[in-house]
Parts: C-alpha cells; sequence; structure tokens
C-alpha cells in the first residue's frame, strides 16, 4: 500500500501542478492584444496540451486515492477526510471551470480581467495546502 499511496501523492501533486499553471496561461491570453494572433494561437495550444495532459494526471491520481480509500476504509475515518474529499470536489470543479475559461478563449468569448484570473489561480494553491495539511495532520 505505501507504493500506491507514493505514486498517489506524486500524481496529486502533478495534477495540481498543471492546475497552478494553466490559470496562468489565462492571465497571460487575457493580456494578449487583440491583433497578436500569433502569440494567442501559442498560449492557447499550450493551454490546451497542459488541460488535456492534467486531465490524465487527475484520473490516474483519483483512481490511486479511491485505491487507497477502498482498502483501508474502516468506518472511522474521522471528519478530516469527509472535509478532504469535498476539497477533492473542489479541486475536480476547478479542473473542469479551467476547461470552460479555456473555451471562452477558443471562442473569442472571454469576458474576464487579467486580475480576476490573477486571483482564480491562487485557488488552486489554497485547495492543494488545504488538501496536504489535512492529509498529513488529520486535525480533528
Amino acid at each position: 500500500m505505501l507504493w500506491v499511496k507514493a505514486f498517489h501523492v506524486v500524481f496529486v501533486a502533478s495534477w495540481f501542478a498543471g492546475l497552478f499553471y494553466l490559470p496562468r496561461l489565462f492571465v497571460n491570453l487575457a493580456t494578449v492584444a487583440p491583433d497578436s494572433h500569433a502569440e494567442r494561437e501559442r498560449l492557447l495550444l499550450m493551454a490546451r496540451k497542459l488541460y488535456r495532459f492534467s486531465s490524465g494526471l487527475m484520473v490516474v491520481a483519483l483512481g490511486l486515492g479511491l485505491w487507497l480509500w477502498g482498502s483501508n476504509f474502516s468506518g472511522d475515518a474521522g471528519a478530516w477526510l469527509h472535509v478532504k474529499l469535498v476539497l477533492v470536489v473542489g479541486a475536480i470543479g476547478y479542473h473542469h471551470m479551467c476547461r470552460s475559461l479555456l473555451r471562452s478563449f477558443e471562442l473569442l468569448a472571454n469576458r474576464r480581467s487579467e486580475r480576476w484570473f490573477r486571483v482564480f489561480n491562487e485557488v488552486s494553491v489554497l485547495i492543494f495546502a488545504a488538501i496536504v495539511v489535512l492529509a498529513v495532520v488529520r486535525p480533528f
């Protein structure tokens, strides 16, 4: 089980690395000049590839997490696990929201500011930090 746990941590960290960088690409896309088609297309290509790669990492991370949960389920995991699972669902929602935002850039329909994307970029860091603290410290 330690191997499964180790790979789960690796894939979660890798998935979140994608979630840390993808909104940064959105910040850059939001600042691209309207006549800079090459730069816009380059950033969109990077964002598409990163989203697809991160999606694969997410699937593996979730699969390994379910494996750990299923093999260690004793019925008395504690409230920390319930809160962690809510945050994991939030991270999945954040991931899918990134897809929606990417789609709006592809359709030239983005209405959000660079500043909004800068704040949005920090949400994944907060989710990741909370999940790590809950998993390691198990405060309740």
